[in-house]
């Protein structure tokens, strides 16, 4: 099975479900997302496993999310996406794939349910 963890050391959900991975005896492949963020079509991929508006996969309290507004509510999903991927530090983390399926590890055990 093919599992992908968009993963952030630095946090500690992250970690956490990464070791849960790798207890179920997983290989996931990682995706440092801060160094190498997703895609536009990634995340719209992403979006829609999870069937969430881009906004639902933003940290809201991050500061960039707050000073640039992106809580206005005529911003575009595409402008979204695109803040995204230009400040992936807003992205919301862990997220993991598997199964043609998505989940964010918040709390770890989330993921457990498409695997």
């Amino acid at each position: 099975m093919l599992v992908t963890i968009f993963h952030n050391p630095r946090c500690s959900k992250s970690r956490q479900t990464l070791e849960l991975l790798v207890k179920q005896g997983i290989k996931p492949i990682l995706n440092e997302y801060l160094i190498s963020p997703p895609t536009a079509e990634k995340i719209k991929e992403i979006l829609r496993k999870l069937g969430y508006a881009p906004r639902d996969l933003m940290r809201k309290k991050e500061d960039a999310y707050i000073e640039h507004n992106l809580d206005n509510q005529t911003l575009s999903d595409d402008y979204l996406i695109d803040f995204m991927i230009k400040h992936p530090i807003l992205i919301e983390r862990p997220i993991v794939l598997a199964n043609e399926k998505a989940a964010i590890g918040r709390p770890p055990e989330k993921v457990l349910e498409i695997l």
